[in-house]
Order: C-alpha cells, then structure tokens, then sequence
C-alpha cells in the first residue's frame, strides 16, 4: 500500500462566513483555528495547507466571560528599553475589534511559515460589511460552529 498525499494547490477550499455577534472569543478563535489548517476535512495533513478561508463579520460584538475585559492585559514591546506598551482587552476592543480575535487564532495555530500562511486565509471585520462578495461566501451558524453564546 501507498499512502496518498493530497494536492495542497487543488484542495477545493471553501469561503465560509461566520457572524461573531454574540459568540465567545475563545471557543470561536478554537473552531476557526480549527477551520484553517483543515482538520474538519479527512484529507488533513498536518505539513500542508488544506484548510479553507474563513471571513468573520461583527468582531466588535464577540463577547467575553468573566471578568476579561479589565483584568486581561495585551502587551507589545518596541525593543527600547521603556517600550512595553500595556493595554487591557476592554482598550484594545474599542479601537481595535479585529485584533482581538486575530490575535486569539493566531496563538492557537503552528509557529512558522505555515501557521503564518493559514493565517493569512482569516479576514475579520469589525462591522457587518466585507468586500468578498465575490467569493460566494457560505455562511456558518453558530449551531453547527459548537459555539455557544455567552
């Protein structure tokens, strides 16, 4: 027997759209983790690109539980000494909706060139308006997400 390997150009992705209104950050950015490496497909490999592209509308009413958004603190470092810039979830949602989700999905994908090119599949948006109508997007509920509301 031989094993087979799949096409990683000639995978069919899909366009899926997922509405975060209401959703909870964590459990989201976990399934659309899951979504762009390709795991819910059987022809996942774990070294090739078979996930498909996820477009996310209303990042800003993505929800949180507990206490997150003023104990939850989002550090960035500018290589100076003095340039650790510290903001809570609650600062960084307001100006930012998007990040906040991209920056959960991104630590829950591979390190490397591969985890940065899945990534590059992931399109969030802070509104309801996104300019991929030309992708014939199928949208996802929440139902069939597993993602509970919060």
């Amino acid at each position: 027997m031989t094993t087979t390997l799949p096409d990683a150009r000639n995978t069919g992705r899909q366009w899926l759209l997922i509405d975060g209104k209401g959703l909870v950050l964590g459990r989201l950015a976990a399934r659309i983790a899951m979504i762009l490496r390709g795991k819910h497909k059987p022809i996942y490999t774990p070294f090739l690109d078979t996930g498909d592209f996820v477009v996310v509308v209303n990042a800003e009413q993505i929800t949180v539980t507990g206490q997150k958004l003023s104990q939850e603190v989002h550090q960035r470092y500018s290589g100076y000494p003095g340039g650790r810039r510290t903001r809570t979830l609650a600062q960084v949602k307001e100006r930012h909706p998007d990040r906040i989700l991209r920056q959960a999905v991104k630590g829950m994908m591979p390190d490397g060139p591969l985890g940065r090119r899945m990534l590059g599949k992931l399109k969030v948006y802070a509104g309801s308006t996104h300019p991929h109508a030309a992708q014939q997007l199928q949208p996802i509920k929440p139902e069939l997400l597993g993602v509970g509301h919060g």
